[in-house]
């Protein structure tokens, strides 16, 4: 295959895989952040101390984390045809990438928050603030830099699973590496689409680590 003719299949599965893992990341965020914060508040001598919830919850995010995500993907099959009409495409395939980051993104956030200095926690209940003040003022603040960091690897990990679900009826360069490459024995197309999502790993990991440094430097002299 000629690169007249493998441009335009990584172009378009450049903007495939983007495009999935954009609206993966942003379901991820939404879904995994409050459960994360959840799993803070309410563990042992949190905020919102609930041991039961707590556990069923941790519980819920242990059983997602340990699911391999080739056999989430076919088993989210009848839930991703109900939720977006069909299981293949780019479009479908954002449901399990979201469904398998969330879980992982949710422990994440649960670690950098617990990172935030207590002391800060107990002045700002001093001071009669309330649980959601002291999350959007004290806690999500002091944690930013880590959280920033977690959504850098839960992008990185998505771009993974978006190769796989190539697999699986999915679009992206994992599908246009299978396809073009596995199937064709292509082994000049394999090596192009490897480079191109190194290259975008890499430009993701430089910019999250670039926002992560500027972050702690104006927390540092703030």
């Amino acid at each position: 295959m000629t690169w007249e003719e493998m441009r335009p299949l990584l172009e378009q599965g450049t903007v495939d895989t983007l495009y999935m893992v954009l609206w993966a990341t942003v379901v991820t965020i939404v879904g995994g952040l409050p459960l994360g914060i959840l799993l803070v508040l309410t563990d042992k001598g949190g905020l919102l101390q609930n041991r039961p919830v707590n556990k069923v919850v941790g519980a819920i995010v242990n059983i997602g984390r340990s699911l391999p995500f080739i056999i989430l993907l076919i088993a989210l099959i009848p839930f991703t045809t109900f939720v977006v009409g069909t299981f293949i495409g780019p479009t479908a395939m954002i449901v399990p990438l979201a469904v398998g980051a969330i879980p992982f993104f949710a422990r994440l956030v649960e670690t950098a928050i617990r990172e935030v200095d207590h002391g800060l926690v107990e002045a700002v209940q001093s001071m009669g603030g309330s649980i959601p003040t002291i999350v959007r003022k004290v806690l999500l603040p002091q944690a930013l830099p880590s959280l920033v960091a977690a959504v850098t690897t839960t992008v990185i990990v998505l771009i993974g699973y978006s190769a796989m679900a190539g697999a699986v009826g999915g679009e992206g360069l994992g599908s246009k590496a299978v396809t073009y490459g596995y199937q064709r024995f292509d082994t000049t197309f394999m090596l192009v689409t490897v480079v191109v999502l190194v290259a975008i790993v890499t430009i993701v990991q430089l910019v999250g680590d670039g926002v992560v440094r500027l972050l702690a430097r104006r927390g540092r002299t703030a």
